[in-house]
């Protein structure tokens, strides 16, 4: 892996992180979601429109995947939000971030047919069983914080683990540009929320007056760290950038802890390192 590819990555992963953090801690809702699609939409337009131009296959299939990748996002982003609300970053994140991996591995095997190996077994085995002692053990089938910790963190983890496939399959079989479906949906989202946003209108007003430094990482960050990964793809095998991306589990543990005030650092650290041992297995695979 050259020192590029690596720094990308790194910086990727740095990225996802940070834009979660400032969501879970402006603790808004749809409306938030509006707004740094807003902003996001008007920052990376030049970008946008610049691809758009060089779009030489387009097919009017292609805003039937674009429709798909735009609900699934949205989904995503509006019960991230909610589990942030209910659950600590430092447990959610890593959650959700490890059940995706394991859902879109097992709809591969399932469903695509691909074959079963021994390590992607062993892969997600591990990350099962770091979920489930990150957040709490047998105490999280009690109920209590641990339990809702767990379940949003694995919804918004299956979400993460549907886009992941059917963008994938956008980006590859029907040959839509990665950056075009993410900005399209981005775009779409912004319209489909903007009722939503006019009803809050003084909430947004509110985000935007007071919270407007957290607007702007979080509607440059989300699109950028997903650009860096694919600037590190085209020249460095997925081999090394899909393990090394989870480094994001490790940063939002920290950040949770320490800058978040949510505690328990050492056992929350130790169990995020099981899951990020058990992604890269199931990504080396």
């Amino acid at each position: 892996m050259s020192t590029a590819g690596f720094a990308l990555v790194l910086a990727a992963a740095f990225c996802h992180a940070t834009w979660n953090l400032f969501v879970k801690r402006l603790n808004a809702g749809a409306e938030l979601v509006w707004l740094f699609s807003l902003v996001s939409v008007v920052i990376y337009a030049p970008l946008a429109i610049w691809l758009a131009f060089g779009w030489e296959t387009f097919a009017l299939r292609d805003l039937w995947f674009i429709a798909g990748s735009t609900v699934l996002h949205l989904g995503y982003f509006l019960l991230l939000q909610k589990a942030y609300s209910v659950g600590d970053l430092s447990v959610v994140y890593p959650t959700a971030r490890a059940t995706g991996p394991v859902l879109s591995g097992s709809f591969a095997v399932l469903v695509l047919g691909e074959a079963l190996s021994g390590q992607m077994a062993l892969g997600a085995g591990i990350i099962v069983a770091g979920v489930f002692m990150l957040t709490g053990g047998r105490r999280s089938l009690s109920g209590g914080a641990g339990a809702t910790s767990l379940l949003f963190g694995m919804a918004t983890g299956a979400l993460i683990g549907a886009y992941t496939v059917w963008d994938a399959y956008a980006v590859t079989a029907i040959l839509i540009p990665p950056l075009i479906l993410e900005y399209a949906s981005n775009l779409s989202r912004l319209v489909l929320l903007t009722p939503v946003a006019w009803l809050r209108r003084a909430r947004v007003a509110r985000l935007w007056r007071e919270e407007r430094l957290g607007v702007l990482v979080i509607a440059v960050l989300n699109p950028l760290a997903y650009i860096l990964v694919l600037i590190a793809l085209r020249f460095t095998p997925v081999v090394y950038v899909a393990p090394l991306r989870e480094v994001s589990v490790l940063l939002s543990v920290l950040a949770g802890s320490l800058i978040l005030g949510e505690g328990d650092l050492k056992r929350r650290l130790i169990w995020a390192m099981v899951i990020l041992t058990g992604v890269s297995l199931l990504a080396t695979s």
